[in-house]
């Protein structure tokens, strides 16, 4: 079943790379439990099938990167790109993105996050394996408040300028 507004986000665990130790942190990959980071948060999320891929490298990163000023005037705490891949290749991304602390690079690496909201997408015949849909949602205290999923090949309705319309 797919998550929907009014749903609660699911316990899972998602792991990021710090670059830099501290806040009790250290240098390399950290778990963090979803249910602890979005308790008195807003927090909008955008999910996409994986780093380094066209669309995702070229739009949605760049636009919740560029919007990060916007969106923190709306009232977010902080914005998450959610992908299945591993916390190294999320982190070597948000680098390469040059999105720093504006977007937290979070990894689901297994997918648990992903299964639990209902967003998997099978791309095993392409070599991929199993990756997200594409997807935005605003979370507040861990209840999804919006919630727009992209159709198969899409990029119309997850990004940047949409959340953005969503806070209006």
């Amino acid at each position: 079943m797919t998550i929907k507004v009014g749903d609660r986000l699911p316990d899972a665990t998602l792991t990021e790379f710090i670059e830099v130790e501290g806040n009790g942190c250290s240098i390399g990959p950290n778990a963090f439990k979803v249910e602890d980071l979005v308790k008195g948060k807003k927090i909008a999320i955008f999910g996409l099938p994986g780093a380094f891929t066209p669309t995702c490298s070229a739009k949605h990163v760049p636009g919740y990167v560029a919007q990060y000023d916007a969106l923190k005037a709306k009232g977010v705490d902080e914005i998450w790109c959610v992908s299945v891949n591993d916390a190294f290749v999320m982190g070597a991304w948000g680098r390469d993105q040059g999105s720093g602390s504006k977007v937290r690079m979070m990894a689901d690496g297994s997918a648990e996050f992903t299964k639990k909201l209902g967003l998997e997408f099978d791309l095993t015949a392409r070599g991929m394996g199993v990756r997200s849909q594409r997807y935005s949602m605003l979370v507040e205290n861990g209840v999804v408040k919006t919630f727009n999923l992209e159709g198969p090949g899409q990029f119309e309705v997850s990004s940047a300028e949409k959340m953005l319309a969503d806070l209006a």
